[in-house]
């Protein structure tokens, strides 16, 4: 704490101490003019400003603000320059628009297709939405904008998401849930970090001192504020206590006097109170200095912004005959309602006020004028059922046209904050839109928008090429064109698996629980660690997309093959593009663990890079792995373990097309405490180099004993007696084995695990 903070602190009477850490609106904290402490402002986000023009209205009209694509568009990407760039300009118009803090990105794994809220959150896998997450919040803060990292943690369903207990092991947290925020707080430093609405193993995030205390703060080193989202608070003084900084929104004077009566009381250490006050404080004066509202953002260069991020992010799934890029030239059938009306972004805190939009058919116009473009609605607002009419108007235009575009937008009433889907398909008419224009023309371009992932199986088939636009952002309709026309050449990647049936998803059985309470059953097998277990067929896996060139892999090398955990590994290989095109490939970096005492998935990401390539072009791309590129979680250690192994370094195109290998071994130079106990088994003993080293006289004993009794001396022990012997607890082994009595034997085991102890 600053001298200065500290005099203010030490200023501030018990009343201004609880007021600041209420919210005076919906969007503001507590100023206390008379010691000079200003307000602060912060604003919904993540991908662009909701700055209301009334601080009391929680959802009052906003200010124009660009519309940058929703967080799954942007994982798509797997470009952390370009969210860098998004950051800057977001806070750009912060810093416009008056804003301190703006309330992103979120975080939240993809645990289920189904979450409504997925197109705010990055991807399945913790790494790469940690990088996207740190990326976004590092070029935010540069500015002097904070950020608010969200939701902490374990959100990743709407389903009754005010009550709902995520009943998580700490082992699947700490790899799978917790550990996207942790490379985000330790990379990037958010400002603030808000916390969920929904209970964690019992205890509200609000209450949730492990999370918000031992974890983010102790072992993660935050030291910014915590934010409560927005209601999440049911106790405000157990809140305080348990670390929760800030509650929003305000005004809630009842709140405030909850707080100064349990000081007063001494129900409430006032010291908790004052490190809160504290840390607001912080924050506070580290916005201040940067002014706000003094000069106003360029739209029209956030504008081109939105639309080369979105044709970054847009991902390429077919392309049969190489029918993309399209010539530009005679005639375009051009149908679905998000031709005229674009579906860019979601519903709920995250609605922008764009400052313009735009619309897809008059973008693919500007950008192909000798082509001819009919249209057809063919969807509309039909939600359920179909209506042939509109389909058989959509096939007569697609029968006269050369190619049909079917702009097909996943309806809001789908998919949206509030409340989760419940299913993965499209409607039942668009389905049958699109059955029915393929039928009649071969060279059918479906164009989705979505924010997650669809069922496709029911027509992929019979389409010529499908485009994943996901919710695109106000530019979106502009970068479709790009793409269509080739003058962008697609590179976007999934950054979620995309399942053939929602009964494949790894959370099927167990979502959306029963009551307020949903068991995380799959562990730590989530998006393509379980299909990969699982040995189950995905309709396009993790990392997938096509471009309009080709690439090969060759020359995989790392810097040593034998390295120690502390040393890491550098890893590098050549990319070259084959075809005749520019274009971007992301090369995916995999780490498979070949032996470890817990289950692992069969690979995890652990390293990304998009790198650029002319038509002919080589380079070599570099990645660094440290020593938690391959460690586990193990919960009886109570930390990450890097084990002493071999290990697969993999370089694929996605999860599914791994096209390079090399085993490498790594050396563990790490000291773990002894975990065994009179109980252990035979096996864990033997794990142990302590526990070796203090059996040896025994284990030579008991293996003459075994000997003795074959027929045959002098081979080897059968390997059924040897899995009769690993899984025995020692005392159990020693009795029917080493002819110890039951007194010598207690004695005998008390003192080798006494022995092993203190090695």
């Amino acid at each position: 704490m600053s001298d200065d903070i500290q005099n203010i602190l030490n200023q501030m009477t018990l009343e201004e101490k609880a007021a600041l850490t209420i919210g005076a609106t919906a969007w503001e904290t507590t100023p206390i003019e008379r010691l000079g402490v200003p307000r602060l402002v912060v604003s919904d986000g993540p991908h662009g400003v909701r700055r209301v023009l009334d601080n009391a209205i929680p959802s009052g009209q906003s200010l124009p603000a660009t519309c940058f694509p929703t967080a799954s568009a942007l994982a798509a990407s797997w470009d952390v320059d370009l969210i860098t760039e998004m950051g800057e300009a977001l806070a750009d118009e912060c810093i416009a628009l008056g804003v301190d803090v703006v309330l992103g990105p979120g975080n939240n794994m993809k645990r289920t297709p189904l979450c409504g809220r997925n197109f705010e959150y990055y991807s399945e896998d913790p790494y790469l939405g940690g990088e996207m997450a740190a990326h976004f919040i590092s070029g935010v803060q540069s500015k002097g904008v904070g950020t608010s990292l969200k939701h902490y943690a374990a959100n990743n369903q709407e389903h009754r998401r005010f009550t709902v207990d995520a009943r998580v092991d700490e082992r699947t947290l700490r790899e799978i849930y917790l550990a996207g925020f942790e490379r985000a707080v330790k990379q990037a430093k958010p400002w603030t970090v808000m916390c969920c609405y929904n209970r964690v193993n019992g205890v509200y995030g609000s209450e949730h001192e492990w999370l918000m205390e031992r974890v983010l703060r102790d072992e993660w080193g935050f030291d910014g504020f915590v934010v409560s989202d927005w209601g999440a608070v049911h106790d405000r003084v157990a809140a305080l206590a348990a670390g929760l900084d800030l509650e929003m929104p305000g005004p809630q004077p009842d709140r405030v006097q909850d707080i100064v009566g349990a000081v007063r009381s001494g129900r409430l250490d006032e010291a908790a109170l004052d490190r809160a006050v504290a840390q607001i404080l912080d924050i506070v004066f580290r916005a201040a200095k940067t002014p706000k509202g003094q000069a106003p953002f360029d739209a029209g260069v956030h504008h081109a912004l939105a639309r080369r991020i979105s044709s970054e992010s847009i991902v390429l799934l077919k392309n049969a005959g190489g029918l993309l890029p399209l010539s530009g030239s005679g005639t375009l059938a051009v149908i679905g309602k998000a031709a005229r009306e674009p579906y860019f972004q979601g519903g709920g805190s995250s609605h922008i006020n764009p400052t313009r939009v735009d619309v897809p058919l008059d973008e693919l116009a500007r950008l192909a004028p000798d082509a001819g473009l009919i249209y057809a609605l063919g969807d509309g607002d039909i939600i359920e059922g179909v209506d042939r009419a509109l389909i058989d108007e959509a096939a007569a235009v697609a029968r006269r046209a050369d190619v049909a575009l079917l702009y097909i937008a996943l309806p809001a009433a789908k998919e949206s904050e509030g409340y989760d889907r419940a299913d993965i398909d499209l409607t039942e008419q668009q389905v049958a839109l699109i059955q029915g224009v393929a039928t009649v023309q071969p060279k059918t371009v479906v164009i989705l928008n979505n924010g997650s992932a669809v069922a496709m199986d029911a027509w992929i088939d019979n389409v010529a090429a499908v485009l994943e636009a996901w919710m695109m952002g106000q530019a979106g309709g502009g970068a479709i064109a790009d793409v269509l026309f080739g003058r962008v050449n697609p590179s976007g990647r999934l950054a979620e698996t995309f399942p053939r049936r929602l009964e494949d998803t790894p959370a099927f059985i167990n979502y959306p629980g029963d009551g307020d309470t949903v068991r995380y059953g799959e562990g730590v097998f989530i998006g393509y660690r379980y299909y990969d277990a699982r040995g189950v067929d995905v309709l396009f896996p993790f990392g997938y997309g096509l471009s309009y060139t080709t690439f090969e892999y060759a020359n995989l090398r790392v810097s040593d093959d034998l390295f120690e955990d502390t040393e890491g590994l550098r890893v590098w290989v050549d990319v070259t593009n084959t075809g005749q095109v520019a274009g971007k490939e992301v090369v995916q970096l995999y780490v498979r663990d070949r032996a470890a005492r817990l289950v692992r998935p069969e690979k995890e990401l652990k390293g990304f890079a998009k790198v650029e390539l002319a038509p002919g072009e080589t380079k070599t791309v570099e990645l660094a792995l440290d020593a938690r590129a391959f460690a586990y979680y193990d919960p009886d250690f109570g930390q990450w373990v890097a084990e002493t192994g071999d290990f697969d370094i993999l370089i694929g195109r996605s999860a599914g097309d791994i096209c390079l290998s090399q085993r490498v071994r790594m050396e563990s130079t790490q000291t773990l405490p002894c975990r065994l106990h009179r109980l252990s088994t035979f096996q864990d003993w033997m794990e142990d180099p302590r526990g070796v080293e203090a059996l040896q006289p025994l284990i030579e004993r008991v293996m003459a004993q075994l000997a003795a009794q074959s027929d045959d001396p002098t081979q080897s022990l059968p390997a059924t007696a040897l899995d009769w012997m690993k899984y025995l607890p020692l005392p159990m082994l020693l009795r029917f084995r080493a002819g110890l009595t039951e007194g010598s034997l207690e004695e005998f085991v008390d003192e080798l695990v006494a022995q092993v102890s203190e090695m």
